[in-house]
C-alpha cells in the first residue's frame, strides 16, 4: 500500500471541513457539491472489501429518488447484496476523518478486517443520469487506482443492473452474462417464456404507460424493449429529453402524492406505471371512468406476486415454505387478505429494506416489498435446484406450472429491488390470470390510512418493540394510544421515531377516512404531550 501515493491523491480529493455524513441503507446521500471526498474514499474502500472478499464489489453513484441537485454513492456485496454493517462503519469512519488521518484509518481497517494486501482487487462502478454523476464516478476510480485495485466502469446503468452485474461477476456468469446485454437477453427470454402461456383473456391489448422519473429507466428500457416488444408494448414518459430528474414526477411523487405524475396523459382504466430515479421502485395506477385516481402500491404488488406463486406451488404439488414480510405500514386489509383468503403466512419487520429482506431469507421463497413499491421475491438455493428440477420431471400441467415458477425465478434480481424486473413479473401474472388492472386493483379494498408526524426536542425518548407497533417508551404513551384506538371502528395506531430526524412518525387506520384522520391528530397530540413536542401543537387540518 502506497502510503503516500494516497496522501497526495487525497488532498486532490479534499474534505469540507465540518461536514458529517452517515452511511445508511441508501448509501451516502446529500448536495453533490459535498460529496468529492467521500467518493474518492468509497473507491479505497471498496478495494480494502475487495481484498478481504476475493470478490468484485460494486460502487454505484446515484442518489435514487432525491432532487437531481443531490447525489450518493454505496457499496455492493459479493452476492449483490447491500453492504455488510460493520463496513458500512467503516464507511462512516473513512468519510468523516479529517486528511490526516488518513493512513491510519486505512491501516486499522486492513488490521481490523484481516485484509491481504497483497491480495488482487477488481471493483465495478455504474452511475446514474444526474450531471454530477460522471465527475464523481471519476473519484471513485481515483479511490480505486491509487491503492492498486482493478475496475470497470460500466456507465450508466439502473441500481439494480449494478447489483446484478457483481453477483454474475462473482458467480462465474452462473447466474447471467455480466453485460448489459446478458441482463436484457436473461430478463426478456424469462419473460416472454412466461407470457406465452397467457390465453387471449382479459387485457388482450398488452400496453403499458410507463414514467420513468426523466432517469436511467428510460434508457435502459429503450435499449431493452425491442428484446421483449412482442409481448408487451411500453410507451415512455417523462424519459429524460426534457424536464429534471424525479421533478413533479416518479414513483416517490406519485405514491406521496396520490396523484399521476406530470407530463403523462392518462385515459380512462389505462395501465400506468412510475419507476424512481434509479429504478429499484415502481407503484402502478389508473384513473377510473369518473375520472378518480387509484394507487397500486407495493403491499398490492406483493399480494399479487405471493398469491401467483402459491397458486403455482400448489398446482405441482410443492411445499416449498412461501412467506410475505411487511412492515407495520403495510395496509390492514393486505394482512387479511394474504392471511385469510389466499392462506400465505406474513410477518412485520422494523421498518427498513435491511430487516425485510434478512427475514426474508428465512423461507425457501421469501416476498418483500414496502409500500413505496421498493421490493423483490427471493428464493432459496434449496427452491432454486427444487423449480430448475420440476421443470425438467413433471408432466403436462403440473410442467407447465414449474416452468412458469422457473421462469419467475429467472426474472427477479436476487439481491434488490428492481423496477424493470418487478414490472415484467406483474405484467405476465396479470396475462396470465387475465386480469384487468381495475380487477387487480379489486382484490382488497385499502383500509382508511392517515400519516402525520410530530416535532420532538429528542427522537430518542420514543422506543419500541413488537416490529415498532408498541411503544415502550415514555411512560403512558402506549396505554393513551391503546385508549384513543378504542373509539374507532376497524382501527389501529403506532408511533415511531424517525430514523433521520427529530420527528415522531404516526401512522393510524379506521373504518373510514375521517375516523382515520381524526385518530392520527389525537395519537399526535398525546406523542406531544408525552413525547416532549417542539412548536406548533398538532391542529386536526384535514
Amino acid at each position: 500500500m502506497d502510503l503516500d501515493a494516497i496522501t497526495k491523491y487525497s488532498a486532490l480529493h479534499a474534505k469540507p471541513s465540518g461536514l458529517i455524513l452517515q452511511y445508511g441503507t441508501a448509501g451516502f446521500r446529500t448536495k453533490a457539491e459535498h460529496l468529492d471526498h467521500v467518493m474518492f474514499r468509497m473507491g479505497l474502500l471498496a478495494v480494502l472489501r475487495s481484498k478481504q472478499t476475493k470478490s468484485t464489489i460494486g460502487v454505484m453513484v446515484t442518489a435514487s429518488h432525491n432532487p437531481e441537485e443531490d447525489n450518493g454513492v454505496k457499496l455492493i456485496d459479493p452476492l449483490g447484496e447491500m453492504l455488510a454493517p460493520s463496513w458500512e462503519e467503516h464507511a462512516t469512519c473513512l468519510a468523516n476523518i479529517e486528511e490526516q488521518d488518513m493512513q491510519r484509518v486505512l491501516i486499522d481497517i486492513g488490521e481490523k478486517e484481516a485484509v491481504n494486501f497483497q491480495q488482487d482487487a477488481f471493483v465495478v462502478i455504474g452511475r446514474d443520469t444526474r450531471p454530477s454523476s460522471e465527475k464523481l464516478s471519476q473519484s471513485v476510480i481515483d479511490g480505486v487506482t491509487v491503492l492498486g485495485g482493478q475496475f470497470h466502469d460500466y456507465g450508466m446503468l439502473t441500481t439494480p443492473q449494478l447489483h446484478y452485474m457483481v453477483y454474475c461477476r462473482n458467480t462465474s456468469d452462473q447466474y447471467g452474462k455480466a453485460t448489459i446485454e446478458g441482463y436484457y437477453q436473461k430478463h426478456s427470454k424469462a419473460f416472454v417464456e412466461l407470457t406465452k402461456q397467457a390465453s387471449c383473456s382479459g387485457d388482450e391489448n398488452r400496453t403499458l404507460k410507463i414514467d420513468c422519473a426523466n432517469g436511467i429507466g428510460a434508457l435502459k428500457l429503450r435499449e431493452m424493449e425491442h428484446y421483449f416488444s412482442q409481448s408487451l408494448s411500453v410507451h415512455l414518459f417523462n424519459d429524460g429529453t426534457k424536464g429534471k430528474l424525479n421533478h413533479l414526477c416518479g414513483a416517490d411523487f406519485v405514491k406521496s402524492h396520490q396523484k399521476p405524475p406530470e407530463g403523462m396523459e392518462m385515459k380512462s382504466n389505462e395501465r400506468c406505471c412510475s419507476f424512481d430515479g434509479d429504478a429499484d421502485r415502481i407503484v402502478y395506477y389508473y384513473q377510473d371512468a369518473d375520472g378518480h385516481f387509484h394507487l397500486i402500491d407495493g403491499d398490492k404488488i406483493a399480494t399479487l406476486i405471493s398469491s401467483f406463486l402459491k397458486e403455482l406451488l400448489l398446482e405441482v404439488g410443492e411445499s416449498l415454505s412461501i412467506g410475505v414480510v411487511q412492515t407495520a405500514y403495510a395496509n390492514g386489509n393486505s394482512t387479511r387478505y394474504l392471511e385469510e383468503v389466499m392462506k400465505v403466512p406474513v410477518y412485520c419487520t422494523k421498518t427498513g429494506v435491511k430487516h425485510l429482506h434478512h427475514k426474508a431469507q428465512e423461507f425457501d421463497i421469501g416476498v418483500y416489498f414496502e409500500a413505496n413499491g421498493h421490493g423483490t421475491v427471493l428464493f432459496s438455493k434449496f427452491a432454486e435446484m427444487k423449480i430448475r428440477q420440476l421443470a425438467k420431471e413433471l408432466e403436462d400441467n403440473k410442467r407447465k406450472a414449474a416452468k412458469m415458477l422457473e421462469n419467475i425465478f429467472d426474472l427477479f434480481n436476487q439481491a434488490t429491488g428492481d423496477a424493470i424486473s418487478d414490472m415484467l413479473v406483474i405484467e405476465a401474472i396479470l396475462a396470465l390470470k387475465g386480469l384487468t388492472v381495475q380487477q387487480w386493483d379489486a382484490l382488497y379494498t385499502d383500509i382508511p390510512n392517515r400519516q402525520l408526524k410530530v416535532k420532538v426536542a429528542d427522537r430518542q425518548v420514543i422506543s419500541t418493540t413488537d416490529a415498532e407497533r408498541q411503544a415502550v417508551t415514555p411512560p403512558g404513551l402506549q396505554e393513551a394510544i391503546n385508549g384513543l384506538v378504542k373509539k374507532y371502528r376497524l382501527s389501529r395506531a403506532f408511533v415511531r421515531p424517525s430514523g433521520t430526524e427529530d420527528v415522531v412518525r404516526v401512522y393510524a387506520e379506521a373504518d373510514s377516512q375521517e375516523s382515520a384522520n381524526s385518530l392520527a391528530y389525537e395519537v399526535s397530540l398525546a406523542v406531544f404531550q408525552l413525547a416532549g413536542g417542539i412548536g406548533e401543537r398538532p391542529q386536526p387540518r384535514f
